[in-house]
């Protein structure tokens, strides 16, 4: 009982490091790439959805909350502030009047290339000065990330 207890704690210790390290480093490649990009600067949420759009052209506002994990409302109030941008277009889903699709403008499509490359620069810079011990412990760490993403999705709802 005990050993699992410390084992619980252990990985309760690091479940919080991690995340910590994530957000920090969220939050500082936003940032950077804030002062590089062109236009408007984009929240997180904003970013995503645009993403979500990018990968599934038309999707609508439910399944796209179902992807993000957000609320439709939210979601919606996403799409109206992406539309005043000029970042989307809605329109209405020709098999069911009541659902709307979605759509990158050329803007947003430019956006998010421009926004990948610049953060492909920045993070192969920071990478590159880092010691190859370092470099190699990130590549390592890279399968146990994905299986920790996989195992948070696989118990949500639950």
């Amino acid at each position: 009982m005990y050993l699992r207890g410390m084992a619980r704690l252990e990985s309760a210790v690091l479940g919080d490091e991690l995340m910590a390290t994530v957000t920090a480093l969220r939050r500082l490649v936003r940032r950077r790439l804030r002062q590089v990009m062109p236009g408007p600067p984009l929240r997180g949420a904003q970013l995503e959805l645009l993403g979500v759009i990018e990968q599934r052209p038309g999707i609508g506002i439910a399944p796209a909350a179902h992807v993000l994990h957000l609320a439709a409302n939210s979601v919606s109030t996403l799409v109206d502030q992406l539309i005043d941008l000029g970042m989307l277009v809605r329109d209405v889903d020709p098999n069911d009047r009541r659902a709307a699709r979605l759509w990158l403008t050329e803007s947003a499509t430019q956006r998010l290339a421009a926004g990948r490359q610049a953060r492909r620069e920045l993070m192969a810079g920071v990478v590159a000065d880092l010691s190859v011990t370092e470099r190699e412990a990130l590549t390592q760490a890279l399968p146990a990330l994905r299986a920790l993403i996989t195992a948070l999705d696989s118990t949500e709802g639950r």
